[in-house]
């Protein structure tokens, strides 16, 4: 069953317990103040559920400022890191302009660690995907 996490006209967050999945969907042109608030709750979230598997889907979210790319980079590659999340599926925009600074994003996350990333045209591929299970490796 989903819980919303946080909600406003353009950002849904809900977390799905029963497959440890944090979803963010956004929906057009979000303000920088806006789109970091989205950002925030999204780590807060990531916080306190510790969810394996992470949802984005930007299918119908607008393009992103460059300081708000340069922002996100900064506030959430770190925390990506060191993070629960092992699968993250990313829906990707119509927007072409979303499209590219999520492309942007993917080319300089890297050193994620376990952190499996992946992108689709659609949010049913998505969710086939990141739903499988998750195998770890022993620690030794």
């Amino acid at each position: 069953m989903l819980k919303v996490y946080f909600q406003t006209q353009a950002v849904t967050l809900t977390y799905d317990e029963e497959h440890q999945l944090g979803i963010a969907e956004c929906v057009g042109f979000l303000s920088s103040e806006e789109f970091r608030e989205a950002t925030i709750m999204c780590v807060r979230m990531m916080e306190e559920y510790k969810p394996l598997r992470w949802l984005a889907d930007n299918s119908r979210m607008r393009a992103i400022r460059q300081a708000d790319q340069e922002w996100f980079a900064a506030y959430t590659l770190p925390r990506l890191q060191t993070g629960t999340i092992r699968r993250n599926a990313t829906v990707v925009s119509e927007d072409i302009f979303n499209k590219m600074a999520v492309e942007h994003f993917m080319r300089r996350a890297d050193n994620l660690g376990d952190l499996v990333l992946k992108e689709f045209s659609n949010r049913a591929e998505a969710l086939a995907w990141v739903n499988q299970p998750i195998l770890f490796q022993a620690q030794g």
